[in-house]
């Protein structure tokens, strides 16, 4: 699909509106800036725990996205960004851009910095045209789910159970690193609408999945706990492989449901 000079500019503006609400400046990474991409990365997910410096500077040097998110009152701080994000190019059931790792600094989470460098990748992509995104989530992350379905609109398009093995990371620990992977649509009415803030239809569920608030909590807490909503997400999402016409979505109340709706639908 071919992208139009003015859909490109929109969602650069777009994205020059997100950095203004959240008081930063997304951009490129410059070549000065990758030690501090790690130490970001690193920082999040725990030391040798992604990409190494090389492999970073190789993914930048090609032209993937390499982004970063700095302070717009101080551009020019040294050590680490408060947020980065990378992705790059793939063509595993036609071109897109996987965004793989999204970042943000603790102390400065909520201020919708992740949305601003999601929406930066997006700009990028539309600008080259470039008009899918893809990424993976854990599924049982409700927070996550609602920024990806809701706030992004972005689909889910397959459950990929133990995707990555055991992490052992400071996020993940060793708990099974099952994942939704999700595409994002970047010029789609869905997409339109969820950027708009518009009203999340109503879907006509055959089945779902209520999600807890805090599962990371609960796997802190209690990890035999945590291992049985795991079990029992699996279970659910069996069904999805077996009947390929259902999808999953949020409801209003923040939990899956599994329709056969036009993720397109307007609300009635």
């Amino acid at each position: 699909m071919t992208v139009t000079e003015a859909a490109a500019a929109e969602a650069e503006a777009m994205a020059d509106a997100a950095d203004a609400r959240s008081g930063i400046r997304t951009r490129p990474a410059r070549p000065d800036e990758l030690d501090g991409v790690l130490a970001r990365f690193e920082a999040t997910w725990g030391e040798g725990r992604g990409p190494d410096r090389s492999t970073i500077q190789a993914i930048d040097h090609a032209g993937n996205t390499v982004l970063v998110a700095i302070d717009e009152d101080d551009p020019d701080a040294a050590g680490a960004p408060l947020g980065a994000t990378l992705g790059f190019l793939g063509w595993a059931g036609g071109l897109h851009l996987h965004s793989h790792m999204n970042a943000v600094d603790p102390s400065a989470r909520g201020r919708g910095i992740g949305v601003a460098l999601k929406l930066r990748q997006r700009a990028v992509c539309l600008a080259h045209g470039v008009t899918e995104m893809r990424w993976t989530y854990d599924p049982l992350i409700r927070r996550n789910a609602r920024l990806n379905l809701v706030r992004l609109g972005a689909e889910v398009v397959a459950f990929h159970p133990d995707f990555y093995g055991v992490l052992d990371d400071a996020i993940t620990g060793r708990d099974r690193s099952d994942r939704f992977e999700v595409r994002w649509r970047l010029d789609a009415p869905r997409t339109a609408r969820a950027l708009a803030g518009g009203v999340v239809p109503e879907w006509h569920a055959e089945g779902g999945l209520p999600l807890v608030v805090d599962y990371e909590a609960v796997r802190a807490a209690d990890p035999a706990a945590a291992a049985r909503l795991r079990d029992a997400s699996r279970a659910a999402f069996a069904v999805l492989a077996a009947d390929p016409g259902l999808r999953v979505d949020l409801d209003a109340n923040g939990d899956y449901v599994f329709t056969r709706d036009d993720p397109d639908r307007e609300a009635s």
